[in-house]
């Protein structure tokens, strides 16, 4: 992960007894060489969570006591921990907010998405939910529809302790209850793998870029003991033909139920247009980052696609459909569609001028 780019900050939400915690500590035992900066944000002045979680994050452990973070009116308290945690020095890759159980993510998500720290940017949020306490969960916290609805991805935690009907009825309440697209992972214990969150570097503390080579290897388990990749397919998909922005963010648009992550880089070839853009989708998140090539880099596009229940062969007939075979001939204007998930100033976008009604980038 290049520590050069801004540091994705993820939301982990859920009400209390979901197993965020448990989720929580299982990614931070399975992140391989990645490090994590955690901002624990316990309700009450006993921080039962930060103590459980301490040990294995030593000092870039942040823990936030006596409310919620939400409840800071103008988030300064939660910019200067984020601050902090960005420096240099600590040479953190991601940052875990653990929500309180009682806290509005929706506000976390305004907080994140207005900071205004070029070291950081909102990386989505993820909701917990506790299976086994699915309609008690909602019948005690009715604002349960309102924070699924904002979640990029859903954990259904818990599902060792529901038989396979109860959890299929689940899942189909939670699909009208989230927005479209929006994919539920299935959990027990807390188990899921880091790769649906964020890339896990190898142990070996690799410097500079991440090869294409290095996304596959990050991208295969080869413990299943301890991380759960078996529930997972990866396909990988490379392109030394540029892309059609319009036709890939269609792709995306429609992308299939049980496709959780995308990640790599993709070239367009756009006049004005010629770096390559990270890509990085979490469930409903979507996010692009230009980035200069390398010397000597060939331009190209290279994904990794992570999922369950994907068909892989169909992913890659509609990723080579997206090959446009003379991208200096594409209006620079096809491009609309990604810059308004780049985080890239409106002022350096090149030749690209705003339409009536176009939106600034945004991560949502």
């Amino acid at each position: 992960m290049n520590s050069r780019q801004p540091i994705p900050v993820v939301v982990l939400a859920g009400f209390l007894g979901s197993g965020k915690t448990t989720v929580l500590n299982h990614l931070l035992a399975a992140r391989g060489g990645t490090r994590i900066g955690v901002v624990v944000n316990d309700f009450g002045s006993i921080e039962v969570d930060a103590m459980s979680v301490a040990g294995q994050v030593g000092d870039s452990m942040v823990s936030l006591g006596g409310g919620c973070l939400c409840c800071a009116v103008d988030g300064s308290e939660l910019d200067a921990y984020l601050e902090k945690l960005a420096a240099p020095v600590h040479r953190i890759d991601v940052i875990i907010i653990e929500a309180s159980g009682l806290a509005e993510p929706q506000e976390m998500i305004r907080m994140l998405v207005a900071n205004e720290n070029p070291a950081v940017r909102y990386g989505g949020m993820v909701e917990v939910v506790d299976a086994a306490e699915f309609d008690a969960t909602r019948a005690r916290h009715p604002e349960t529809d309102r924070h699924l609805a904002a979640a990029d991805l859903v954990v259904l935690n818990k599902t060792d302790r529901v038989d396979a009907r109860e959890r299929a009825r689940i899942e189909t309440e939670l699909a009208a209850l989230c927005a479209p697209g929006t994919p539920v992972v299935g959990a027990d214990h807390g188990r899921i793998d880091p790769e649906l969150l964020f890339d896990r570097r190898p142990w070996t503390e690799t410097r500079g870029q991440l090869s294409f080579e290095d996304l596959l290897a990050q991208s295969q388990d080869h413990d299943h003991c301890t991380h759960p990749h078996a529930a997972y397919e990866s396909t990988e998909f490379r392109s030394e033909q540029a892309l059609s922005p319009r036709r890939f963010m269609d792709f995306l648009d429609r992308r299939p139920d049980g496709l959780y992550r995308i990640k790599g880089f993709v070239w367009f070839g756009v006049p004005g247009h010629q770096e390559r853009y990270e890509v990085q989708a979490v469930g409903r998140f979507l996010r692009f980052a230009p980035q200069p090539w390398g010397r000597g880099e060939t331009p190209q596009t290279q994904l990794v696609l992570i999922g369950s229940g994907t068909d892989g062969a169909a992913l890659l007939r509609d990723l080579e459909s997206c090959r446009e075979e003379a991208p200096q001939n594409t209006n620079p204007e096809s491009m609309w569609g990604v810059l308004r998930y780049a985080d890239r100033p409106a002022e350096d976008w090149g030749d690209v001028r705003e339409p009536d009604g176009f939106e600034a980038p945004r991560a949502d």
